[in-house]
């Protein structure tokens, strides 16, 4: 099971991903953004940093690197993406997940510890994930207040799409409506996520929590992987071979 790390100027966690992504079991192997191939990975990340220096506003640049119609593409396909802080901006600037994260209420660039509690654990994204657990990572942003309107925020919620919200002792860190931490698309497999999992895959750093979410994600890819290999076997879908 292969992991692509999306590298864009000014992204500094890419290398934190790729490190928490073999540790979690998976090959790991850097994208640069000028490329339009994703080289045969299975799950994709939009690391944190600050992706073309956050000129005019977080992700709005990055959104449209050339590599972002493959990454649109494999979102469209149901492939799994995981947009971590910067990350998460970008996804959203390119419409992949709803919302806008807008300057923190601080009005200051918020860094730290929080909580999260997981809200489902029937996803790729948090199936690792105990009953009950919640997850200690660190936050590190200047733009991660979640906004979206009123209405859609409660669709979104209906819908189960809130997946990770901030939770006490440390609280909310930059307003986000809500508490909203993390978010899915529609389909299930595009998340964004603002606290840092790739940066909590070490107890002795402070929390390995982080490795639940990347262990979740490599599991549920490569049983994906696995069940592709089934169909494309021999004699697989002689019936309704037709296709569409």
């Amino acid at each position: 099971m292969k992991v692509g790390v999306v590298v864009f100027p000014g992204s500094n966690c890419d290398r934190d991903a790729l490190y928490a992504a073999r540790l979690a079991g998976a090959e790991a192997v850097p994208l640069w953004h000028e490329e339009a191939d994703l080289h045969g990975a299975d799950l994709i990340v939009l690391p944190g940093g600050f992706a073309y220096g956050d000129y005019l506003r977080a992700g709005a640049l990055a959104r449209f690197s050339p590599i972002m119609g493959a990454v649109e593409a494999h979102a469209r396909r149901g492939g799994l993406v995981l947009g971590i802080c910067n990350g998460f901006q970008v996804l959203a600037e390119a419409g992949l997940l709803p919302g806008a994260l807008l300057r923190n209420a601080s009005l200051r660039f918020e860094h730290g510890w929080v909580r999260l509690t997981v809200t489902r654990r029937d996803t790729p994204f948090t199936a690792a994930i105990p009953d009950g657990r919640t997850l200690r990572l660190p936050v590190a942003h200047g733009e991660g207040c979640y906004f979206l309107p009123e209405t859609e925020l409660d669709a979104l919620e209906a819908r189960g799409g809130v997946l990770f919200r901030y939770a006490l002792p440390e609280g909310n860190p930059n307003g986000s409506l809500r508490d909203v931490a993390g978010v899915l698309d529609g389909g299930g497999r595009v998340c964004g996520l603002m606290p840092h999992p790739e940066r909590a895959v070490e107890a002795l750093l402070g929390s390995d929590d982080g490795l639940l979410v990347l262990r979740s994600l490599v599991a549920s890819a490569a049983s994906t992987v696995v069940a592709g290999a089934v169909q494309v076997g021999p004699g697989a879908g002689q019936a309704g071979s037709g296709g569409a």
